[in-house]
């Protein structure tokens, strides 16, 4: 059994949607356990994290870069850091903003720089936008064409609006690939034992 930690901040509840499906997408995939959890939550005992082989990153992309409370987590693991305790671990991220791009780029690198110094590994988005496939715009996978995480528009509307139906398609099939990515790893390891 393999264990996730998609680890996320949300203001709007917007990136918790895609928390959500991001989790769902990861539970499809057999001998997978999947653990949702609010950046937040895990600011004052970071040691939390090291009951899970990989993790999920999400923040929405606020003035170029995560959310402060998700920065704020990122610190927290200072000492995990120091001490090298996440090393080898498989990580992952994802970002929400109002605008088709939103320089959700920058929040993506941040996840990884983060990952990187941390020794763990990084999974990226690797699927190809379906609009060269003729599918339309809202309704294809990876519509915003990102392979160093996966991105979701969510516009300026309230809690509950509705999302490209692309980006939703989307958001399952990371985290499916992510746990897929996962188990490869452990059947690997178990070969070279």
């Amino acid at each position: 059994m393999k264990h996730i930690a998609v680890i996320y901040h949300s203001a709007h509840g917007n990136t918790e949607h895609f928390a959500r499906l991001v989790a769902a997408g990861a539970r499809s995939v057999p001998d997978t356990e999947v653990g949702l959890f609010k950046a937040e939550a895990l600011t004052s005992d970071p040691d939390q994290l090291l009951a899970f082989d990989g993790f999920i990153w999400g923040s929405p992309t606020y003035l170029g870069g995560v959310s402060g409370p998700f920065k704020s987590f990122m610190d927290s693991t200072g000492r995990l850091w120091r001490t090298q305790q996440l090393k080898g671990k498989l990580a992952a991220g994802f970002t929400v903003s109002a605008l088709p791009s939103g320089d959700k780029q920058g929040t993506l690198l941040s996840m990884f720089t983060f990952s990187m110094q941390h020794g763990m590994i990084w999974a990226g988005n690797p699927f190809l936008p379906e609009q060269q496939n003729g599918v339309p715009y809202e309704q294809a996978l990876n519509r915003l064409g990102s392979w160093t995480g996966m991105m979701a528009q969510a516009g300026h509307s309230a809690p509950g609006q509705s999302f490209a139906p692309g980006d939703l398609r989307t958001a399952e099939v990371f985290g499916r690939n992510f746990a897929s990515v996962l188990g490869r790893m452990a059947v690997q390891e178990e070969e070279l034992v």
